[in-house]
């Protein structure tokens, strides 16, 4: 059962990646041009079709459909985000939007960084290993309770994703910009005492 929750967890991953981008087909084609790896002709092409062909072994590997097959190209699909990323990052180029669950919104300075790339050699490793480690077929409801399971996963992780947006272990509360002015006035108060 744990292998089937795994598949299911790497499957709703790819889900909730290309939902986003069936919505924004702008977008996605924007991320792709911005990371300079494909030939002009292919841009298109792979923005048109990415987002489907996420879905598509998304809901494979979570249904248990094919799903060997649909692990070993999510490792091929993960394996090509993190060259993408990799070859980005070692050029120096960061400020790209990731495209990877969504899109960068106006007044966000998207960036990409090598959490990113480290997250999709981990899924293209996890996928690989779905696809050629024996696991016997789960019962009806095995499959319903990995799939459960996987849902808790992912939610917890995507609250903790949001949580990390609003709190700043470690971080003063002043904008860094801010943080000489507020050491001034500190000084100016302390001199003004005497």
């Amino acid at each position: 059962m744990l292998w089937m929750m795994i598949a299911a967890v790497v499957g709703g991953v790819l889900l909730l990646a290309g939902v986003p981008k069936v919505r924004d087909r702008g977008a996605m084609l924007r991320s792709v041009r911005g990371y300079r790896v494909l030939p002009a002709p292919l841009e298109r092409l792979v923005a048109a079709v990415l987002p489907w062909a996420e879905i598509a072994l998304g809901a494979a590997l979570i249904t248990g459909f094919a799903a060997r097959p649909a692990a070993a190209a999510a490792a091929l699909l993960f394996a090509s985000f993190l060259a993408g990323l990799t070859i980005n990052l070692m050029r120096g180029r960061r400020e790209l939007d990731c495209g990877c669950f969504a899109f960068g919104h106006g007044g966000e300075a998207p960036r990409i960084g090598w959490f990113h790339a480290l997250r999709a050699g981990a899924l293209a490793v996890v996928s690989a290993l779905l696809a050629v480690m024996p696991f016997e077929r789960p019962t009806v409801g095995e499959h319903l309770t990995a799939i459960g399971s996987a849902v808790v996963v992912i939610a917890a992780v995507a609250a903790s994703a949001q949580l990390r947006t609003i709190v700043h272990p470690g971080r003063r509360p002043v904008d860094k910009h801010l943080t000489k002015a507020s050491i001034e006035l500190r000084a100016a108060s302390t001199v003004s005492r005497y």
